[in-house]
């Protein structure tokens, strides 16, 4: 999928972060390493997408179940639920996961093997932490971050 998750998808490249809820315990494939157990909640995946098509691309394939598993978060967008994502225009994954460094890290490493800053560019959203708090960090002094709904005709292939 290449076109926009959702028509107010900024068109070039930025940062991202989805949110993502698991129903049931998931076991997660970081190498030859023991798989740790993530447990049901909600995540939040900080990345980027600065690569061909930019943020519509990017955000079209996790918000699409169907697809091959290439990253540590497919095993999540494919077990789970997308619940949307929040799109920032020319952001950095980097600094999204700082500005969201009052939430918990579940796995260390996770989304981040190539980033020498960050422990994960995944975390755990507690349900007593309210989607307007995530909004407020993620916003920082730049303008604030677009939400993208998943619609459920856009979860599998057409």
């Amino acid at each position: 999928m290449t076109s926009a998750p959702h028509p107010a998808c900024p068109s070039g490249p930025g940062a991202y972060v989805v949110a993502i809820a698991i129903a049931a315990p998931l076991a997660i494939r970081l190498g030859a390493a023991a798989s740790p157990l993530l447990r049901p909640g909600r995540y939040l995946y900080c990345g980027s997408a600065y690569g061909p098509g930019g943020l519509p691309a990017r955000l079209g394939r996790h918000f699409r179940k169907d697809k091959t598993i290439r990253w540590h978060v497919d095993q999540l967008t494919t077990a789970g639920e997308v619940l949307g994502a929040w799109a920032i225009a020319g952001g950095d994954e980097c600094e999204l996961v700082a500005r969201l460094g009052f939430l918990p890290v579940p796995i260390e490493g996770f989304g981040a093997t190539d980033c020498a800053h960050c422990r994960s560019h995944l975390l755990r959203w507690p349900s007593r932490v309210a989607a307007r708090k995530v909004r407020t960090a993620l916003a920082g002094d730049d303008a604030a971050p677009v939400w993208l709904r998943v619609s459920p005709t856009r979860r599998s292939r057409a």
